[in-house]
């Protein structure tokens, strides 16, 4: 009896074995589960630390309260070093999530020979560019102009970052549905004014202009909120163009009072309604989607240590993130992943008491360690308040930077949905892209 026994086991186990076999790739180098795939929104909410966070949160809900980012199901910590140097670049940030392998700082896509960097799909193409070929809907959105590496890398190449020129003409060319953001500039040919840019700011030298290329393309080309919310309900590819740079205007506040100018660009949607609206044109797609979003201002402001515009920006990327979650609500086969590359300012929290920091005076323009503070205007200006706790009581707080780059900094990165138990708890910029193409294409990209 027990010889039979041993024989059924080994005979199981066996036939498990096969059964394995059967389901791995036959390249070797993936596994493929159809039951893993879905839609996928990437929101990189740039810049942004714990520390970030925490301060929206303060301000503009109070401490005891969550944003839409605390509400996220799973997490880990992100690790975010580059091929050649530690703290992370933006541009080789984005090239990493959109390959999946390291890359050098100063990468645009381009390998140091100056060819295509091979993603870790054995590619040649961005995960973007595979969906594009797979006839997955595609869109990409950028409260900046629409050639910052957050969105351009996905579907660009160049030698530097900053060929923005050539950069929007390979966007335009690279078969995504939707595209949202700013940078007319860089649309139109040098001497031809646009909706926002004046005809002396326009930069191509090539003479093409881009938007009526789009024209040609088959995109409907909005400039305004109103535009891109009115849009018909079957409405297949877009072009939204609503700055002829950046939708802020990042500058120290100091600077903005002086020139009497707002945070972000009157009449701008927001990344919250750009995501909201271009669900719906990608929603009609059988085949999935995916969606790459960077709320740059986030990154911006707080490098320039414009305390008010950064904490505005990161609640901007957090009603994003609220957007996606509604969704995901009623669409469950669909991942929210989000994490940003960097720290931007190295922004800290100091909360004090009423007497400390009293409601009606300045706070000190420097800490004792000569880090600069910023209060609710600026340098010099009386403190922020944030939102009431539990008990209903308020309190006041400063912030204080430690530079105006970006650090290393405590990154966290944040998944939701499908497939969002699989993000580890030590997260490599490289697994962005592999939990990405997981959900996207039901393959298992191994860690190299």
């Amino acid at each position: 009896m027990l010889q039979i026994n041993r024989k059924i086991i080994a005979l199981t186990v066996l036939t498990v074995v096969a059964l394995a076999g059967c389901n791995s790739s036959t390249s070797g180098n993936s596994t493929s589960d159809s039951t893993n795939q879905g839609n996928v929104i990437f929101i990189h909410p740039d810049g942004t630390s714990p520390s970030h966070w925490g301060a929206a949160r303060m301000l503009h809900y109070g401490p005891d309260s969550e944003l839409n980012w605390d509400k996220m199901s799973n997490l880990g910590i992100y690790r975010g070093h580059l091929k050649d140097q530690l703290t992370a670049t933006s541009n080789a940030s984005a090239v990493i999530h959109a390959t999946g392998v390291k890359a050098n700082n100063d990468s645009f896509g381009l390998d140091e020979n100056g060819q295509p960097l091979v993603a870790a799909s054995d590619k040649p193409q961005t995960i973007m560019e595979e969906a594009v070929a797979a006839g997955k809907a595609t869109a990409i959105i950028n409260s900046g102009i629409i050639p910052e590496p957050g969105t351009g890398a996905f579907v660009a190449k160049t030698k530097t970052r900053s060929e923005f020129a050539e950069i929007t003409k390979q966007i335009v060319n690279s078969g995504v549905d939707v595209i949202l953001g700013g940078g007319e500039v860089f649309y139109l040919p040098k001497g031809t004014a646009g909706r926002y840019a004046k005809a002396e700011e326009s930069q191509r030298e090539d003479g093409l202009n881009l938007i009526e290329e789009a024209k040609k393309k088959g995109y409907t080309v909005v400039y305004t909120r109103d535009e891109l919310l009115d849009l018909p309900a079957d409405t297949k590819k877009v072009l939204g163009i609503f700055a002829a740079t950046d939708t802020y205007n990042d500058e120290p506040e100091e600077n903005l009072k002086e020139k009497n100018l707002p945070l972000y660009v009157s009449g701008t949607p927001t990344v919250s309604q750009m995501l909201n609206a271009t669900l719906k044109v990608v929603s009609q797609n059988a085949n999935g989607f995916f969606i790459v979003l960077e709320e740059e201002g986030s990154d911006n402001f707080c490098n320039f240590n414009n305390a008010k515009g950064c904490l505005e920006a990161v609640k901007r990327a957090d009603d994003a993130i609220g957007v996606a979650m509604e969704f995901i609500d009623k669409n469950p086969d669909t991942l929210l992943i989000t994490a940003a590359d960097s720290d931007a300012g190295g922004l800290e929290v100091i909360g004090g008491t009423s007497e400390l920091f009293p409601l009606d005076k300045p706070l000190p323009e420097k800490g004792r360690n000569g880090a600069p503070w910023d209060g609710k205007d600026g340098t010099a200006t009386p403190p922020f308040v944030s939102g009431p706790d539990k008990q209903g009581n308020n309190y006041p707080f400063a912030i204080a930077w430690s530079g105006i780059m970006d650090f290393t900094g405590s990154i966290v990165a944040k998944t939701h949905g499908l497939n969002a138990d699989k993000l580890p708890n030590n997260v490599d910029n490289t697994d962005i892209y592999r939990l990405m193409y997981l959900t996207l294409f039901g393959k298992d990209i191994p860690q190299r």
